[in-house]
């Protein structure tokens, strides 16, 4: 199979495309030794101020630098609106999703979703059912994952409505390019993004009925992957880093220790899966979370963002129904195109998936953050029939 790739930089005529001009030009009078020299202080300065994730099972080791790339990716401001406008038409249709899903379930007597596809998904909280959130919002950040095709397209290759993770890193390696490389950014007009934080900040106190709510962000704790960018997000925000110990629930009211006493909390930008936000509600043997939290929510005494239950809205199983949620409940065309999908469950798309793992990424419906998945192409023989044998045990786990 002959794969071929979408050339940022270059057309397919060998020409240099507009917006990369002027970074050509830069990257022509630039020594290869002043490239290399510079990416050495970057990795120095990112290991000095614990710029870092964590992968599991990783035998290489869990801690990892935050991925930096010296040649950036440019996007032209006309392609940008495009992609902008694709993402929150998306968002937009995964939030009536939400809302109708534990409501009226429009679109399952539609007969657009298979009841038992939702319903009877793991992700799918009984708890929400009938409850009205401020403003109708389940999804307040959204994480929407983008792939290029060869012709340019850019097609959505996952959602993430639980708990998005990766902006901090984003924010960071600008700063650091900025840093390194300012002539680039003098001689051109980057949009700007540092202004992220105070964005989050509003969105997550507008999600509150509350004229000025107290947020704050909930994390498991610094041995989570992500918990630099709990600390950074908290930190840029001007808003607390909390554990669930430093909160409890007194009346249906949320509150956090402090050293003056009991501060009420109006807005959890919670880090942590369902599962562990409340033992009294869900896992009994979660340490993580806040006893009571969620009667105190269901009270309407405290939001959560993301809501509960949004993670039914992103498993791999309802991925392939979103373009029809779009067309469903905003009746309009999708902007952004899903990636070609094969569900597993179905049997004759079952056997296209064994036939063809070489050829696929197999992902497991309920998985994240890049674990229980094949990448095929990258994948050895054994590798592969050791994943075939997965998928056969249980093909409703997997997409492909």
């Amino acid at each position: 199979m002959i794969r071929s790739f979408y050339d940022e930089m270059y057309a397919a005529d060998g020409q240099l495309r507009p917006h990369y001009r002027e970074f050509a030009r830069w990257l022509g009078q630039t020594p290869p030794e002043l490239l290399a020299q510079r990416r050495r202080e970057a990795d120095l300065l990112f290991h000095r101020a614990g710029i870092t994730f964590t992968l599991y099972g990783d035998e290489q080791g869990t801690e990892r630098l935050i991925p930096f790339d010296t040649i950036p990716r440019a996007i032209p401001a006309s392609e940008w609106r495009v992609v902008e406008r694709g993402c929150i038409q998306r968002v937009k249709a995964l939030n009536m999703f939400l809302a109708d899903l534990y409501h009226e379930q429009r679109i399952i007597r539609a007969g657009i979703i298979p009841a038992e596809q939702v319903l009877a998904n793991d992700q799918y909280q009984l708890a929400m059912q009938g409850l009205s959130l401020h403003r109708g919002l389940y999804a307040h950040i959204s994480g929407v994952d983008l792939v290029r095709d060869s012709d340019g397209s850019y097609y959505v290759l996952e959602d993430n409505l639980r708990t998005p993770s990766g902006v901090s890193y984003m924010l960071e390696d600008r700063k650091m390019m900025m840093r390194l490389f300012p002539e680039l950014f003098a001689a051109q007009r980057i949009a700007p993004i540092d202004h992220y934080p105070n964005l989050l900040l509003e969105t997550l106190k507008s999600s509150s009925p509350l004229d000025n709510p107290s947020v704050v962000v909930l994390t498991p704790g610094r041995f989570n992957s992500a918990f630099f960018e709990h600390a950074f997000l908290a930190r840029e925000m001007g808003v607390e880093l909390v554990e669930g110990a430093d909160l409890f629930v007194r009346d249906e009211r949320v509150f956090m220790r402090t050293t003056g006493g009991p501060k009420p909390v109006d807005v959890i930008y919670r880090r942590l899966d369902d599962a562990y936000l409340d033992p009294l509600a869900f896992n009994p043997e979660s340490m993580l979370g806040v006893p009571g939290l969620l009667s105190a929510y269901r009270c309407g005494n405290v939001v959560l963002a993301n809501a509960i239950g949004t993670g039914v809205a992103d498993d791999k199983s309802v991925y392939p129904y979103v373009t029809e949620m779009i067309r469903f409940y905003l009746d309009e065309e999708p902007i952004l195109k899903n990636v070609p999908t094969w569900q597993c469950r179905n049997p004759a798309e079952l056997s296209h998936v064994l036939a063809n793992l070489p050829e696929l990424v197999v992902k497991e419906t309920q998985g994240s953050g890049g674990y229980g998945m094949l990448v095929g192409p990258a994948a050895t023989k054994a590798e592969i029939a050791d994943f075939a044998e997965r998928i056969k045990a249980r093909p409703a786990a997997y997409i492909a």
